[in-house]
């Protein structure tokens, strides 16, 4: 591959990245199959072994930038709807509601509470059946300050997860390696009849994401 920008090709990382890019089949297959990134691989390995999606079902995709999860789920599901939401722009999909801008802010959850209509009382039912979350925080390059921060991301998913979901519902978030901290996995598994950590093989193995896939909602 040829390197036009030669700020860019001066770059080692850059140059690295690109090259990556170019050797990684699952790239290829996404450009082959239509998916936006490589990244709609993760779902569809991880719903392969745990089969929590369903036709006709209420998704919310936070985190959904470029929308290749949500591509996914409307191309293999399309009687499902999908609610997506991220601080970046989405080329619209059909039939997905989208909203841009930043979930942990209270105009981001008030757009989801009245698309959902979900209730106002915690002791009522939510109306979602699959929240996803693939949100990540901007990297620094600090081990430990990485992991707080995804794990700040995560507990607000969750908080949300345990608001909107049905019961029977299933909630899949990205996590970093080393898991949760102990008291926030302690609550997710409280929560969810079964709790597994997994790095889908669609995960690049210098990676340090995996994901938390919550199954069977109890309130």
């Amino acid at each position: 591959m040829k390197i036009i920008n030669k700020k860019i090709a001066a770059k080692k990382s850059s140059v690295a990245w690109i090259q990556r890019q170019a050797n990684d089949p699952y790239v290829a297959r996404a450009h082959k199959e239509g998916y936006r990134a490589r990244a709609a691989y993760k779902l569809i390995e991880i719903n392969e072994k745990y089969q929590f999606l369903k036709n006709g079902q209420v998704v919310v995709d936070l985190g959904a930038a470029p929308g290749s999860w949500t591509q996914y789920v409307k191309r293999e599901f399309p009687k499902s709807r999908v609610f997506a939401m991220d601080l970046l722009e989405i080329t619209p999909i059909p039939d997905v509601e989208f909203y841009k801008g930043d979930f942990t802010t209270d105009e981001a959850l008030d757009w989801l509470v009245k698309k959902l209509n979900l209730p106002d009382d915690a002791s009522e039912h939510g109306t979602v059946d699959v929240v996803l979350s693939d949100m990540a925080p901007n990297t620094v390059g600090h081990k430990k300050t990485d992991h707080l921060r995804q794990m700040v991301l995560l507990e607000y998913a969750f908080d949300f997860a345990k608001r909107a979901l049905k019961p029977g519902g299933t909630f899949v978030a990205k996590s970093f390696t080393g898991g949760t901290t102990g008291d926030l996995l302690k609550q997710i598994k409280d929560c969810f009849e079964s709790v597994h950590h997994i790095k889908p093989p669609a995960s690049r193995k210098d990676s340090v994401e995996m994901f938390i896939v919550a199954t069977g909602y109890k309130r």
